[in-house]
């Protein structure tokens, strides 16, 4: 015979009742020791009846067990109370946030020449004096720049100037290395040194002098 499905209602039927609680309140007793020596797991069941009997068990003390439970719900309890707290808290940043963003835009804006209809003469001062002041840092900065990229070309000059002269040393070296060994003789094993004789022939026309003597000589 096949068990029908039960339906989760309150029976209404007194007799019923009592009996259907006295064989689930056996099963689920059962069910929690077995549970409890399966598991090695601390189980604590307590079931009221309908007319206020108590009914319970514990596979340690039940006292140590309600209290372990109490700590644990009021860790629990605080916890939750603090994760509220702290999304109260993130949440109320966030807004402050997003009108800090706001007034920022506005004020970008107004920075722009834009918006600028509904400010008074004193705020148009306040906003002149911020574009003045932000307008002297920023040449501050250009000319800090300026003179840092100067400082480089100037050092990058001097050492191309350096380097230049180097090359220039180098360059010169070589030319009299070689005038120095072209004009320097040679002596070898067996070698004559053959002095250079300087000779000079002069040329002149025939005087009247030699002329005669030539004559006499004859």
């Amino acid at each position: 015979m096949v068990r029908g499905k039960t339906q989760m209602k309150r029976n209404e039927n007194a007799t019923s009742r009592q009996v259907t609680f006295s064989k689930r309140r056996n099963g689920l007793l059962k069910k929690a020791y077995e549970f409890s020596v399966l598991c090695d797991a601390e189980v604590g069941l307590i079931i009221f009846s309908p007319r206020g009997k108590l009914y319970e068990f514990a596979s340690a003390s039940m006292q140590k067990m309600l209290e372990r439970y109490q700590k644990y719900s009021d860790d629990m309890n605080a916890n939750k109370k603090t994760n509220e707290q702290d999304a109260q808290h993130w949440k109320e940043e966030i807004e402050n946030m997003g009108q800090r963003i706001e007034i920022l835009e506005a004020t970008q804006r107004q920075m722009l020449g834009e918006c600028l209809a509904s400010c008074s003469m004193k705020e148009l001062n306040h906003l002149e004096n911020q574009v003045e002041r932000g307008l002297n840092h920023i040449r501050a900065r250009k000319t800090e720049i300026l003179m840092e990229q100067i400082e480089q070309l100037k050092r990058k000059e001097r050492f191309l100037t350096e380097e230049n002269a180097i090359l220039r040393q180098k360059c010169i070296q070589p030319h009299y290395a070689d005038a120095s060994i072209s004009t320097t003789p040679t002596i070898g094993y067996g070698s004559i040194q053959h002095p250079e004789v300087e000779t000079q022939l002069l040329m002149r026309p025939p005087e009247v002098q030699d002329h005669i003597q030539l004559k006499g000589s004859n």
